[in-house]
C-alpha cells in the first residue's frame, strides 16, 4: 500500500514520504511523529494555517489610524495588516510580486501613501494592490515593462479579515465560517468576559521556544499540568486542582477556556502534601513583596485565572489582573516563537495600571509562574527523539473532548487533536 495516498497525498507533498497513518482511532493516543515529520509540518502550513481557520494577526489598538500597520505571520506566510483610509482593516501577503522580497520589514509603523519594496521600489496601496513600478516605461524608450502589462493580475495574496472584541483575525479560505461560529458560543462568552471594553497595549516581546508548535498548544490546553509543574501556582494557591473550576471545550474541539475559582479547598486542602507533589512548597517559600498577588475582582465572578485558546494558535490570558494575548508562530518542526502582548483597559485607574505592571512578572520567559513552560516543551521534543512509532497517552478524564467541571482532565488537549485531525484529514 502506498501510504502517501492514504495519509498525505501526492497532491500535497510530491516526492516526500511521511510516516504511516494514525496508529489508532482515539483522541487519547497521539503518535510522536506528528512533532517531527517534515512532510506533516508542510501539510499543516497548508491545511491548517492557510486553510479554513481564523489566525490572530494583531489588535485593533495596534493600528488605530490610517496607514498604521503591523507585520505578522500566518503559519509560514508573512503578512501585513493595515488600516486603510476608510477605516477598514486589510491583510495581505508580505511578498513583492516582482521577485518575492518582503514589502515591509519593521514590526509595525505608519506608511504615508503606498508601501514600497526596498529591492526594486515596486509600490502597493493599503489594500495590497500593485500600484507602482519603478521605471515602468524604461528610459528614453528603451527597457521597461512590456506594453500591456496588467498590474491587476499580479500582487500578494489577500486575506479576509474580521474583528472581535478588539482582536483582528485573518483567513485565506472562503470556507471559513464567521469568527463567532468558529469559536462557539460557550468559549466566545468567556472571551467577551475579559475583552469587555477598549484595551490599551502595555508591552510585548517574542519568546523563542525549542519545540514543535503543537507542544505549546497542548501545554496551554493542559489543565492537568498547571499545579503539578508550576510551584508558584500551587504554593501561593493561584490554581490548584483542589480549588473550584473546570474546562469548556467547543463542539468542534479546537477552542477551549479553563478557569480557576478562588474558593476554599475544604477537605482536599492536604491533597498535594498527601501525594508528595513536588510543587507543594507551602511554608518553605515566601514573597519579599507579597503585593504582586494583590488582585482585585474586576469581572464579577471570582475567577482568578482563565486561559482561553482559539484554534490554531491564539491564547487569551487572565491571571489575577495580568492580561495578555499570546500568538503561536511555527518556525519549523522543532522551534517556534511565542509572541506576548500585555494589555490593560483604557479606563484603568493609575492604581490598576501599577497592579497590572507588577503582576506582569508572573508570566513570560522568566515569569514566576510560566518559566517552566519555556523548557518543558523542549524536554518532550528531546525525549521523543527516537519514539516516532510510539504514542502519548492523553486519557485523564476519559477519552472524549467534552467540557468538564474539573481541571483534573485532558479533555481540551483531546479537543485540539479532534480539530487537528479533521483539518489534516487524519
Amino acid at each position: 500500500m502506498d501510504i502517501r495516498h492514504d495519509v498525505i497525498g501526492h497532491e500535497d507533498l510530491p516526492g516526500q514520504t511521511p510516516h504511516g497513518p494514525w496508529p489508532e482511532d482515539s483522541l487519547a493516543r497521539v503518535p510522536y511523529w506528528v512533532y517531527r515529520d517534515e512532510a506533516n509540518y508542510q501539510r499543516e502550513m497548508r491545511r491548517i494555517f492557510e486553510g479554513a481557520t481564523w489566525n490572530f494577526v494583531c489588535l485593533e489598538a495596534d493600528i488605530p489610524n490610517k496607514g498604521d500597520y503591523r507585520t505578522n505571520q500566518v503559519g509560514a506566510m508573512p503578512v501585513i495588516v493595515v488600516r486603510d483610509a476608510d477605516g477598514a482593516i486589510n491583510c495581505f501577503e508580505n511578498r513583492c510580486a516582482h521577485r518575492g522580497a518582503l514589502i515591509a520589514f519593521d514590526d509595525g509603523g505608519n506608511v504615508k501613501g503606498n508601501f514600497k519594496c526596498v529591492y526594486h521600489a515596486w509600490g502597493y496601496d493599503l489594500c495590497g494592490n500593485l500600484k507602482g513600478i519603478a521605471f515602468e516605461k524604461g528610459i528614453n524608450g528603451l527597457g521597461g515593462m512590456p506594453q500591456g502589462f496588467d498590474r491587476a493580475k499580479f500582487g500578494p495574496r489577500k486575506l479576509r479579515t474580521t474583528t472581535l472584541c478588539g482582536l483582528v483575525f485573518a483567513t485565506l479560505s472562503d470556507d471559513t465560517p464567521t469568527i463567532e461560529a468558529f469559536i462557539g458560543a460557550e468559549v466566545l462568552g468567556r472571551l467577551k468576559r475579559v475583552l469587555n471594553r477598549p484595551i490599551r497595549i502595555m508591552g510585548r516581546f517574542v519568546q523563542p521556544l525549542p519545540n514543535n508548535w503543537k507542544l505549546y498548544v497542548e501545554n496551554v490546553k493542559d489543565t492537568y499540568h498547571a499545579s503539578l509543574l508550576h510551584t508558584f501556582l500551587t504554593t501561593f494557591r493561584i490554581s490548584r486542582l483542589t480549588q473550584g473550576g473546570g474546562v469548556l471545550v467547543s463542539d468542534d474541539g479546537g477552542n477551549h477556556s479553563s478557569y480557576t475559582v478562588g474558593v476554599s479547598e475544604g477537605a482536599n486542602v492536604g491533597a498535594y502534601k498527601a501525594q508528595e507533589i513536588r510543587t507543594d512548597q507551602d511554608g518553605r517559600f515566601a514573597l519579599a513583596d507579597p503585593s504582586v498577588l494583590d488582585w482585585v475582582e474586576e469581572f464579577g465572578d471570582q475567577i482568578q485565572l482563565q486561559i482561553l485558546s482559539v484554534f490554531p494558535g491564539f491564547i487569551l490570558q487572565q491571571i489575577h489582573n495580568c492580561l495578555a494575548v499570546r500568538q503561536i508562530v511555527p518556525r519549523g518542526n522543532d522551534k517556534m516563537d511565542l509572541v506576548w502582548t500585555y494589555f490593560g483597559f483604557t479606563d484603568d485607574s493609575p492604581e490598576m495600571n501599577r497592579r497590572r505592571l507588577k503582576q506582569q512578572n508572573l508570566v513570560g520567559p522568566a515569569g514566576y509562574i510560566s518559566m517552566e513552560d519555556g523548557c518543558v516543551g523542549g524536554f518532550v521534543q528531546r525525549g521523543t527523539a527516537a519514539a516516532d512509532d510510539h504514542v502519548s497517552v492523553i486519557e485523564m478524564g476519559g477519552a472524549t473532548a467534552e467540557s468538564q467541571a474539573t481541571r483534573a482532565t485532558e479533555a481540551s488537549v483531546r479537543g485540539f487533536w479532534k480539530a487537528y485531525r479533521r483539518h489534516m484529514g487524519y
